[in-house]
């Protein structure tokens, strides 16, 4: 009797310690800085998902580039080493498509981009993403962009003349760069505070999040309020990899993914509200307005050229300014 009940026992023991090694890794990774919009975001993500896992998976963020650049961890996305990833403006250097979000003044608020993909995320974006072998779960986002440098206000196009200006991983900010006169250089977000604070680079261009997280206000003199691209990010997973997880897990963390999305656009823009007084008001940054006429006018070229180099380019550009309404 003894001996059954110590066999029964011992079982036990050993199908709670391989329950507890079988718990499934996931690892989260993105650039953003603690604080930021991205880095909130994730963690959210995270904390519901893995209420939801119970333990039979966990899911782990490595926030401020800590698994490496963006670029890194998509080829570390396709070899399993990391199971999760927030991509923005690199997207486009994944599956051409995704290029249209980097047309100036294309989307004009959070609205228009929920009405983007509801009509045409399954039609363009989700496809485009798939045959790369990445798998988009949700929309989040990165937010509008403006520009801070330190040498002068930034009011036309023109006036970007000759600024080194750091853009992030992808072809098509930088030809608008170029096509406003500036000049344009990809860095990953991690290299920007000390690139600006050496003068190796003049400016920068990202959302108010990134640009409090990055803390570049403390090593920037003007910020002009461009708005010019409003930046989603995604939370994207390996299609080969993903496939692979139990199928209750994967459930959980598409749903998740999709449940943090108004959660994202809320925080977004009380974020807005909120950092441009924070980094002005801490700082000697000086903020002025554009006439985003004038860069609307100037960005004619990089429409046309979007619309005869991609696949349907023409096409995504007039169906999504047919939803901006």
């Amino acid at each position: 009797m003894f001996f059954r009940t110590s066999l029964a026992a011992l079982a036990a023991v050993l199908l709670s310690a391989g329950g507890a090694f079988a718990q499934i890794e996931l690892k989260l990774g993105h650039v953003a800085e603690p604080g930021s919009l991205i880095a909130q975001s994730a963690d959210e993500f995270a904390r519901r998902a893995n209420e939801r896992l119970a333990g039979k998976a966990k899911i782990t963020v490595y926030p401020s580039s800590q698994l490496g650049s963006d670029k890194d961890m998509y080829q570390k996305l396709k070899l399993n080493q990391l199971q999760l990833w927030i991509p923005s403006t690199i997207m486009s250097s994944v599956a051409d498509e995704f290029g249209v979000f980097e047309m100036p003044y294309i989307i004009k608020d959070r609205e228009h981009m929920k009405r983007v993909m509801e009509k045409l995320g399954d039609k363009y974006f989700i496809p485009a993403a798939k045959e790369k072998g990445v798998l988009v779960l949700g929309q989040w986002e990165n937010g509008f962009r403006h520009i801070t440098n330190n040498v002068r206000p930034i009011v036309k196009p023109e006036d970007l003349k000759g600024i080194k200006l750091r853009v992030p991983q992808g072809e098509w900010r930088v030809k608008m760069f170029l096509t406003y006169g500036a000049n344009p250089s990809p860095m990953a977000y991690g290299e920007v505070f000390t690139a600006l604070k050496t003068g190796v680079m003049d400016g920068q261009e990202n959302p108010y999040p990134q640009i409090w997280g990055g803390k570049f206000h403390e090593v920037q003199k003007y910020i002009s309020l461009t708005g010019h691209v409003f930046t989603p990010a995604w939370l994207v997973v390996s299609t080969t990899h993903f496939a692979k997880l139990p199928e209750d897990v994967q459930k959980i963390i598409a749903e998740e993914a999709k449940g943090t999305e108004d959660f994202v656009r809320e925080l977004a823009a009380k974020m807005d509200n909120e950092l441009l007084e924070k980094m002005t008001s801490t700082s000697e940054m000086k903020p002025n307005e554009v006439d985003k006429d004038a860069f609307i006018a100037a960005s004619t070229g990089i429409y046309e050229e979007f619309g005869k180099a991609v696949k349907n380019g023409a096409e995504i550009i007039k169906e999504i300014q047919a939803l901006a309404q």
